[in-house]
């Protein structure tokens, strides 16, 4: 048994609050990161969902929050496009109507922009010489990047 595993626990539902507001003021979270966060401190189901309700209003937990911060560091910093954005926000259980909100709090612009530059980026340090296998490789460089296809070709055709 490793020493995680060893490591009891046993947090009374004050505690637990204090601990989870801070982790909250830390940095945004979703409802699910602090669910999981709070299981993994062995609290039963009520006392998880008390603490939840109890951060929510208390303002500690906002998932609209969340997701338009989550959307504005990934894009920004990371650099990611729309599709994995959504999909890290699927994976953290975060509302579909959310989801679209956030996203959509991306200007258009700024989008293609940037898109544009990672293209420019990767194309000085693509070696491929073979025009088809470079354009193979261009692609998949930005869809990885979690870019729509669509915007890729259109922006390969008029590089």
């Amino acid at each position: 048994m490793n020493s995680a595993q060893e490591r009891k626990y046993n947090y009374d539902i004050k505690t637990a609050l204090q601990k989870a507001a801070s982790w909250c003021a830390y940095q945004e979270r979703s409802q699910q990161e602090v669910r999981d966060k709070l299981y993994e401190w062995q609290m039963k189901t009520f006392e998880v969902e008390e603490i939840i309700s109890l951060l929510i209003s208390e303002n500690f937990l906002n998932e609209e929050r969340f997701a338009f911060s989550y959307v504005s560091g990934k894009f920004k910093i990371k650099k990611w496009g729309k599709i994995k954005i959504k999909q890290g926000l699927k994976l953290k259980r975060v509302p579909e109507p959310l989801i679209k909100k956030a996203l959509n709090s991306i200007d258009d612009d700024e989008y293609f922009e940037t898109l544009q530059q990672l293209l420019e980026k990767k194309q000085q340090t693509e070696k491929e010489k073979n025009t088809i296998k470079r354009q193979f490789k261009l692609v998949n460089y930005l869809h990885g990047k979690g870019y729509e296809k669509d915007l890729i070709f259109n922006l390969l055709k008029t590089s």
